[in-house]
């Protein structure tokens, strides 16, 4: 059978170059348009047209599908469209332009955290496990029937660009084990159960570190939103992004801080820990002082002794 792809990102260009590399037909490649980068707004291509271009593909770029697309669409010769992280929501006219429909793959285990930043959401909120769902596109937002899924658990140190990373995998596995159920037409197609959640797409103002909140969510906070938008918080009036963070139980450093207000710095034995709310306190990794390059937090520390709190 021969299939449509669509998707933008790294992990959707390295799903592309697995499916093709497995032996499926890829026909036509959907993306997003080509998007201003850097200081001077270059326009670069997406990573999933950069695989296509390489493997020949035909490419469609396209933010939202007009109708001499979906001409091109429906005369491909494809019968099926798969989806990872495209970034734009197909509309009925698009659901219908393949005989057997759309089918995407979902970096959660639905309904939890539909939307546009399901490994944020999750890692943000402490989840222990997550998953890939395999699910067929109806005009809801990630409501369709279910045909499969695979679940995982979060490493105790990953952030969501390594988890997206190996979500991506689980997702080529969980395709590659599917497809041919789907050809056949002997797969299932079950009603997701349980109450949804929504993960909206995280803001600059949402990876702001609050030191008011207990340690725990805020490593939580650091590994959701690196390596975007980035986690930060401020050293005076000027912007630190903090890459890596660990909650600490140490009683030399939680009892020696016990009287600082939140994002209090304390250093000792040659680590540097912060002040949370609740009492807890934070092991500062990795930081990034604004227009400067990644260093140690104790590499930061050394040149800014004066700096008492982050804020």
């Amino acid at each position: 059978m021969k299939l449509i792809f669509a998707g933008t990102p790294r992990v959707a260009g390295d799903f592309l170059a697995s499916l093709v590399s497995s032996g499926h037909e890829v026909v036509l490649v959907i993306t997003r348009e080509d998007a201003p980068v850097g200081r001077m707004r270059t326009l670069n291509p997406s990573d999933v047209a950069l695989v296509a271009t390489d493997l020949g593909i035909p490419i469609i770029k396209a933010n939202r599908l007009s109708s001499a697309q979906l001409e091109i669409i429906a005369n491909s010769g494809a019968e099926l469209g798969l989806i990872v992280a495209y970034g734009s929501i197909l509309r009925a006219d698009a659901l219908l332009s393949l005989k057997a429909g759309w089918y995407n793959l979902h970096f959660s285990l639905l309904p939890k955290y539909r939307g546009a930043a399901p490994v944020q959401r999750a890692l943000e909120a402490g989840e222990s496990e997550t998953g890939v769902t395999m699910f067929k596109l109806d005009e809801g937002m990630d409501s369709g029937l279910v045909v499969g899924s695979s679940i995982t658990n979060i490493g105790s140190r990953e952030n969501s660009g390594d988890l997206v990373k190996r979500l991506g995998q689980l997702a080529v596995n969980l395709t590659l084990e599917l497809l041919p159920r789907i050809y056949s037409g002997i797969h299932d197609l079950t009603a997701q159960s349980g109450e949804p959640t929504f993960a909206r797409k995280p803001t600059r103002d949402d990876a702001k570190v609050d030191f008011n909140s207990p340690a725990v969510g805020v490593e939580n906070l650091i590994r959701a939103m690196n390596p975007e938008p980035m986690a930060w918080c401020s050293v005076g009036e000027e912007p630190m992004r903090i890459l890596d963070a660990i909650e600490t139980q140490s009683a030399v450093p939680l009892s020696a801080m016990a009287e600082l207000s939140p994002g209090g710095l304390y250093f000792i034995e040659g680590k540097l820990f912060a002040k949370c709310g609740s009492g807890s306190v934070i092991e500062l990794l990795e930081v990034q002082p604004s227009s400067k390059r990644a260093m140690s937090a104790i590499e930061w520390y050394n040149g800014n002794r004066t700096v008492k709190r982050l804020l």
